[in-house]
């Protein structure tokens, strides 16, 4: 009853006309980024940030309109998966296998239209299970103190960091840039100033909103401008877009299996989307055997990747909000914002800020629906976007960082350090560097060092005191696993080549 009453609450704040109309804007321009190869998710969401402050939302609207993008933006990525087989975002990867195939054979509208049902299915079940588990796993976080929450954070690092990255020592190296970058400041402590060298704009420490816009958004023009200057155009022709009910009805079973190995995925902090579809490709793959013809252009193997992939956007949102850790890297940008706006993620969210939870939830069973509706009527009109030339859309970027940080901070220290932030993400794409974990390293490195210290302060500096429980041996257990296991799954997680003609 608990959860209708709440549920019930949460519509009454997202039906308010000014909240569906964020949530209807967020959709649109998310699959629109998530339909332009290489943004994703992660920088669409980086991206649009700025704009929430400069529009002067509150805690809850910010929050409507970023999940939406965010969902928006896993929708999208199929579109040039589908007609480009370029994948709009890395989650994307699994659904080029059969979709590209099959609109070469003439039915990408029948891949377009099917992708879109299966990412609401996907999305719509993970919402679900976000409402109904979410509220559970707040509960259980009251056990955690502070040897627990230090192993949590390592777990974040470990397994987010190691997801990211071919290679376990860059993405090491990576996490321990963010930490350093966390460092930055007046140590609370000592009161002893750190790694600002005299410096008096540093003393407050780096805004991780400036680190993140830099890292993504700034960098991200850089590489439109050596990468992408030329602009796109479309592999395959789009014709005729009906909906193909045959297909729906016969991978109904498909998306439902999709969908929970997808959740579950997503439920693990660092495993993300990318994992989710590549689990809920290969599942129903090997369910269907060698005359399933995976990989040709069949629509479970459309269906199986856009349903998992969903599911594990929605499923990534419950470690985040329950815990306060990010589930991928999209979700750790979306912690900057909820932290900026001083809302605490964690198992007191949903005690001292439910207006803010379940009026995300009922925005996101709305936001599923909207996009649904979007997607299959205006599928032709997101398809054209594929051909804005990349010259449009580098100073829209550039304008809506500067300007949405600037009204941020109103300090123009603030405006360089995003640029110098930029050349950073540049040089470390370059080096194939992820930059998810040292936007980690920045969010969680104050939270990780103080649960250290209240750690060390319980136990008289006894070290062991940090494995002195059940859960916090599980934790390390589990983090020491997440660094180590993909260095093994490396080969099964290879990224499919791209066709050529």
């Amino acid at each position: 009853m608990d959860i209708l009453s709440n549920l019930a609450m949460g519509f009454g704040i997202a039906l308010s006309p000014f909240t569906l109309m964020l949530a209807v804007a967020g959709c649109f321009l998310g699959t629109i980024i998530g339909a332009l190869p290489g943004l994703g998710p992660s920088n669409g969401v980086a991206i649009l940030i700025p704009l929430t402050f400069t529009m002067g939302l509150d805690a809850t609207s910010a929050l409507v309109l970023m999940t939406a993008v965010y969902y928006g933006a896993m929708y999208g990525g199929r579109i040039s998966s589908i007609l480009l087989n370029i994948p709009g975002d890395e989650p994307a990867l699994m659904t080029t296998l059969d979709g590209y195939p099959m609109a070469k054979a003439g039915r990408a509208g029948d891949a377009l239209v099917l992708s879109g049902v299966a990412s609401f299915v996907g999305a719509f079940l993970a919402t679900v299970g976000l409402m109904l588990l979410a509220p559970m796993l707040a509960r259980v976080a009251y056990f955690f103190g502070p040897a627990e929450y230090f192993a949590l954070y390592l777990l974040a690092f470990c397994t987010l960091g190691g997801m990211a990255s071919n290679n376990q020592a860059k993405a090491a190296l990576a996490s321990c840039i963010g930490l350093a970058i966390a460092m930055i400041g007046v140590d609370n402590n000592s009161g002893m100033p750190r790694l600002t060298y005299g410096n008096m704009h540093l003393m407050d420490g780096v805004d991780f909103l400036v680190a993140i816009v830099g890292l993504f958004a700034i960098a991200e023009v850089f590489f439109f401008i050596e990468s992408h200057g030329k602009g796109s155009s479309i592999g395959v022709k789009l014709d005729k877009v009906g909906i193909p009910w045959k297909d729906i009805i016969d991978t109904k079973w498909t998306m439902l299996r999709a969908s929970g190995v997808g959740f579950i995925a997503g439920i693990l902090p660092g495993a993300g989307a990318s994992l989710g579809s590549f689990l809920a490709y290969m599942s129903e793959k090997s369910l269907a055997g060698e005359k399933g013809g995976f990989g040709t252009g069949v629509p479970k193997g459309v269906a199986a990747p856009e349903a998992g992939n969903n599911a594990a956007a929605g499923g990534a949102l419950v470690p985040m909000l329950t815990l306060g850790v990010p589930g991928s890297g999209t979700t750790a940008v979306l912690l900057a914002l909820l932290m900026t706006l001083n809302i605490t993620p964690g198992p007191t969210l949903f005690t001292d800020r439910p207006e803010v939870v379940w009026g995300l939830i009922a925005s996101l069973l709305i936001a599923n629906v909207v996009l649904l509706l979007m997607n299959v009527p205006m599928v032709k009109i997101f398809v054209k976007i594929l051909m804005v030339p990349a010259w449009v859309l580098l100073p829209g970027v550039t304008m809506i960082s500067f300007v949405g940080i600037y009204s941020l901070s109103g300090s123009y220290f603030d405006l360089l350090l995003m640029v110098g932030f930029g050349v950073l993400g540049y040089v470390l794409r370059k080096l194939d560097v992820p930059t998810v974990p040292v936007i980690l390293g920045i969010l969680l490195g104050g939270n990780m060092e103080n649960a250290l210290r209240r750690a060390m302060v319980l136990s008289d500096g006894d070290a062991l005191f940090l494995w002195s429980s059940p859960i916090a041996i599980g934790l390390w257990i589990f983090a020491i696993a997440g660094f180590v296991a993909p260095m093994f799954m490396r080969g099964l997680l290879k990224k499919p080549q791209r066709i050529t003609d």
